[in-house]
């Protein structure tokens, strides 16, 4: 007679249940974390473009200029401009151009233009004369390029474009008194003036979120199938783990 296989019956594996009831509720919570992230974010993005629909420049910065806010203004680049060194694109050395541009309502404010390649001569400096006209722009709000490592200099007194190793808003006033106390990233390459806008989102949005959110559940899933799987073991007598 062909001998019967051994039927495999649920026995708990204490070890490997202790370990999935502290990770599991874990895993979970981050996944809902992240949704309930996504949530709020959604919610800001939707406040952000109504506000933009409705306030127009000096209204947006009467409000406050929330880090990653998008916003579009109408008016006139200026004629000072800073080249941020230290800037490398693919391996490349270069600069971030950042020029004052005038709204036509509202005060002045610091466009970030992008990365363009340097010279060969640290004697040279790229031409980055901003276009004639009257443009619309639209980006989002950013910090200055103050990295905290350097201290807060003023700028020597030289013509323009200026070559610094970062750009504060105090030291912008020095110029332009009036600058509100963020900037403008231009969204894309496409805008007037633009040179290499390729940077990465200042505000990571819902669709993050929920990618995230979908990893940790996807993780507790797994975790779940390997236990209940792990806990079915085969009974008789040649089955050694039977008692976990």
């Amino acid at each position: 007679m062909t001998a019967k296989k051994n039927p495999r019956k649920w026995r708990i594996n204490w070890r490997l249940m202790i370990f999935t009831g502290a990770f599991l509720p874990l895993l979970v919570g981050l996944g809902i974390w992240q949704l309930n992230r996504a949530g709020q974010k959604q919610v800001i993005l939707e406040q952000w473009r109504q506000e933009a629909q409705n306030l127009d420049w000096p209204e947006l910065v009467a409000n406050g200029l929330e880090n990653g806010r998008p916003v579009t203004v109408t008016g006139l680049y200026g004629d000072r401009s800073w080249l941020l060194d230290n800037r490398t694109r693919d391996g490349i050395a270069g600069y971030e151009v950042l020029t004052v541009f005038y709204p036509l309502q509202g005060p002045p404010v610091v466009v970030n233009r992008g990365w363009v390649g340097a010279p060969r001569t640290r004697n040279e400096l790229p031409d980055v004369t901003p276009p004639e006209g009257m443009f619309s722009l639209t980006g989002r709000i950013s910090e200055y390029p103050q990295p905290p490592v350097l201290s807060d200099k003023s700028l020597a007194a030289g013509g323009w474009p200026r070559r610094v190793q970062m750009l504060s808003g105090p030291v912008a006033r020095v110029e332009v008194p009036t600058l509100p106390g963020a900037i403008i990233r231009l969204q894309d390459n496409k805008q007037p003036g633009a040179y290499r806008a390729d940077w990465a989102p200042d505000l990571m949005g819902p669709q993050t979120h929920y990618g995230y959110a979908a990893q940790w559940f996807a993780l507790a899933m797994v975790l779940t199938i390997l236990s209940v799987v792990a806990s079915y073991r085969k009974t008789g007598a040649n089955n050694d783990n039977d008692n976990g």
